[in-house]
């Protein structure tokens, strides 16, 4: 039982949901470590969304508003502290949700299966019974993708994503808008959009934005696409972490 007084007390929901995600197999010791190392970026961000992340996230809504076929990528972390989220996420948008893992087993790709089936999600790609394919020039575990999803997509959002794969979805042509604490990451540079933020803070902000926007004629928003600089928005959120270091 964590104290809703304790100064920790929302990073500590946090951690609770990460190790009850190991338990049920959804996660891997890995993606643990992962999140380790996310909460010391937030920790030097100030633990909240900044001017920044909120730019980011206004561009990322009109990216998925002006696309044709987006699609969102989910692994064992996104899972574990946001499922819900991202399931509105796909709803107020109507696009697929497809799993994609590192460390892929039969037995985690079935508990994520049922996590998203029994929170009703009808368009669930990336499951055993899929047909796949491989992502052009990526070796691992993580290149074979959905043929009617990722590998269609124009779009893709890859939150908590590995570098090698962002890199190469990239240079395939795709566009993709990535949630990365860290700044400096390859995924965070390689990225069409990065939101410097927490997943847990950013994911209900981002469907907010959506649905904001939905009605905004598609020539602004993408005037607004073309405005964005994602290299220079990711060097302020670095320079806020020095600043606060």
């Amino acid at each position: 039982m964590i104290n809703k007084d304790h100064p920790r007390y929302k990073s500590l929901q946090y951690r609770d949901k990460i190790v009850q995600a190991y338990n049920n197999k959804i996660l891997t010791t890995s993606g643990m470590i992962a999140h380790g190392r996310g909460e010391s970026f937030d920790y030097l961000l100030g633990e909240k969304t900044t001017d920044m992340a909120h730019i980011a996230i206004h561009i990322a809504a009109c990216l998925f508003l002006v696309s044709s076929n987006p699609v969102i990528s989910v692994n064992g972390n996104t899972t574990a502290l946001v499922s819900k989220e991202i399931v509105e996420l796909s709803n107020t948008l109507n696009i697929p949700i497809e799993i994609n893992l590192y460390y892929r087993t039969q037995e985690r790709v079935d508990n994520i299966k049922k996590l998203y089936t029994d929170l009703n999600v009808t368009n669930l790609l990336g499951t055993n019974e899929d047909e796949f394919i491989d992502t052009p020039d990526l070796n691992g575990p993580r290149s074979p993708v959905s043929i009617d999803g990722i590998n269609k997509a124009d779009l893709i959002f890859i939150p908590l994503e590995d570098g090698d794969r962002a890199e190469k979805l990239v240079q395939n042509g795709k566009k993709t808008i990535s949630v990365d604490l860290n700044p400096l990451s390859r995924t965070a540079i390689t990225s069409t959009v990065t939101i410097v933020d927490n997943i847990v803070r950013c994911v209900p902000l981002l469907t907010k934005e959506i649905k904001r926007l939905k009605d905004e004629p598609k020539k602004k928003l993408i005037q607004e696409i073309k405005s964005y600089n994602n290299k220079e928005n990711l060097k302020k959120s670095t320079n806020l972490i020095k600043k606060n270091i």
